[in-house]
């Protein structure tokens, strides 16, 4: 019998798909600063998307990359670096580089610039003042294994959202990070991501029957098979990265419960208009 967790029941009362800032607001903000999902807040955003990464020294910070080159302009790598030193780097300046140049550019706070933690994160959706939810995906492969599911699990009970009724959910495009997750924190949502449509038939036998699925939208509109088969199984869909109206109306078509984008007042702004 398939479970549906309290959590699972709320998102399906509502009558639009959730949306959830990918990164933040990172269209507009340099991903995953506390700049860019302030100003997802801002805009409207139901929930947060988060990647995280295990320091050297056992904190989990908001990364998507290995490396750091694209973000921090640095070849190190996250998980040989202790959390002191990525507070050194700043993970804002590549969004705009030049903005020091520009006299109409808003002063930058340098500390919304900096590595963000996981625990900060969480910390800010907690002292929000309404109700805001949490994607968090796990990346892999990487060095700790499955330390990662363990730590994220250990700092998500340190708020009490490690059980049913969670505003967080936890995602990966690894099958064994998910089941990491479940035997870690039974009532938690679960989110298995996929990559290509192909993978689906491989995949659809091993994973849980209540477990959330999330395909990207360039396969749910490149195969609208994979989109139909998890209807007819009755699967839960959150799709990233939804960033178009085109891309709005497939995801709308098939009555999915959370849109993840890059640009949460830009859907929030679509959905309206549809209403």
């Amino acid at each position: 019998m398939r479970r549906t967790p309290r959590t699972r029941r709320d998102r399906r009362a509502v009558a639009r798909p959730q949306v959830v800032a990918h990164r933040g607001s990172s269209h507009e903000k340099a991903e995953h600063t506390l700049a860019a999902y302030v100003k997802a807040l801002d805009e409207g955003a139901d929930a947060l998307e988060c990647d995280v990464r295990l320091t050297a020294d056992g904190h989990l910070v908001c990364v998507h990359d290995r490396d750091l080159r694209r973000t921090a302009a640095t070849p190190g790598l996250v998980s040989t670096m202790n959390l002191a030193e990525l507070d050194e780097l700043d993970f804002a300046s590549w969004k705009n580089p030049w903005a020091d140049l520009d006299d109409d550019s808003p002063e930058r706070d340098p500390d919304a610039g900096k590595v963000l933690t996981l625990r900060k994160l969480l910390e800010m959706v907690a002292d929000y003042d309404r109700h805001v939810e949490l994607a968090v995906e796990t990346k892999h492969p990487t060095r700790y294994g499955g330390l990662v599911e363990r730590r994220l699990v250990e700092v998500l009970g340190d708020f009490g959202w490690d059980r049913d009724g969670s505003p967080a959910r936890v995602m990966s495009f690894s099958l064994n990070a998910v089941n990491r997750v479940r035997r870690l924190a039974p009532d938690l949502d679960v989110v298995m991501l996929v990559d290509k449509a192909h993978h689906w038939p491989v995949l659809r036998p091993v994973v849980g029957d209540d477990w959330i699925i999330g395909p990207g939208i360039k396969e749910l509109r490149d195969h609208p098979g994979l989109g139909r088969h998890l209807l007819k199984e009755g699967r839960e869909i959150h799709v990233w990265t939804v960033n178009t109206a085109d891309e709005l109306d497939v995801c709308l078509d098939l009555g999915v419960t959370a849109v993840i984008t890059d640009r949460p007042a830009y859907m929030l702004e679509l959905l309206g208009s549809a209403d």
